[in-house]
């Protein structure tokens, strides 16, 4: 599954490069690609500026937001638990709001608004926990009522400055379209790093969704991985949320679909 995963993403990588509103030949690619092509051709301006950066730009975000979701599945030990649904999201979309607003003459702070928006959403919801109790019950419901409260912060936002909403309303919605290798060089370590930690972490979830009981009884320092996962799984959403914007449920579904052909053990789970 792991060769055919990586076939498929090659193949798709390659039509997304090729074919558009103008189709470009893969000989013509390869010139590029390899520095024999003019620089300033449509042909190569194309590639280059537009949709290399582009299809960069979905396989980074589909693998930050598909494993930050089985990372928080893991932890939680909760089907439906995803980035959006404990509140990342609306920690990003709240910050990268706040900076349309109070920073309307420097847009390029929007994207690293919201990554630390998305991370201080979760240290945030992990102390509150933590104060009542870390367990994962507490986390699930820490997260949706924070998630609900920073959402009728966007919503006040929203109503409060109409005007300045339009440069993010692309954000809110979600997209790739105007991604460009500038808001990638950002965010790329950070989701490689992060995806390095997570698999270096795989056998840490198996025992994690074996029950917290299970897990101290087998020696698993619970609170301590727990903490370590829900900030890679932060990191992981709030970049790939930086540049692509609110997507919603690559995170909840694409972890449940890789499951039913790798089975459970995240050593498998976490690179498909």
């Amino acid at each position: 599954f792991l060769a055919a995963f990586l076939a498929l993403v090659l193949v798709f990588a390659l039509i997304s490069v090729c074919f558009g509103a103008v189709s470009i030949r893969p000989g013509q690619l390869a010139d590029i690609l390899f520095g024999n092509a003019d620089p300033q051709s449509p042909a190569y301006r194309i590639v280059m500026h537009v949709r290399l950066p582009r299809t960069a730009a979905a396989i980074l975000a589909g693998a930050a937001l598909a494993v930050a979701g089985a990372i928080i599945q893991a932890v939680l030990n909760n089907a439906l638990a995803s980035p959006n649904i404990i509140g990342v999201n609306s920690g990003a979309g709240l910050a990268a709001l706040l900076c349309a607003v109070l920073l309307p003459h420097a847009p390029y702070l929007l994207p690293m608004g919201a990554f630390v928006g998305a991370l201080a959403t979760a240290l945030l919801i992990y102390a509150v926990a933590m104060r009542t109790g870390a367990s994962r019950i507490t986390i699930v419901l820490t997260g949706v009522a924070m998630g609900s409260i920073l959402s009728a912060g966007i919503d006040a936002v929203t109503i409060a400055r109409p005007e300045a909403v339009v440069g993010a309303a692309g954000f809110l919605m979600g997209g790739l379209s105007g991604v460009s290798a500038a808001n990638l060089k950002f965010a790329a370590g950070y989701i490689l790093a992060g995806l390095v930690a997570a698999g270096f972490l795989a056998h840490e979830m198996n025992v994690l969704t074996l029950g917290e009981d299970t897990a101290l009884t087998l020696g698993l320092h619970v609170k301590r991985y727990r903490f370590f996962l829900i900030v890679i799984a932060a990191v992981l959403a709030g970049a790939a949320v930086s540049f692509a914007g609110l997507l919603g449920f690559v995170g909840l579904l694409v972890p449940h679909g890789v499951r039913l052909l790798t089975g459970t053990d995240h050593r498998y789970l976490i690179p498909s």
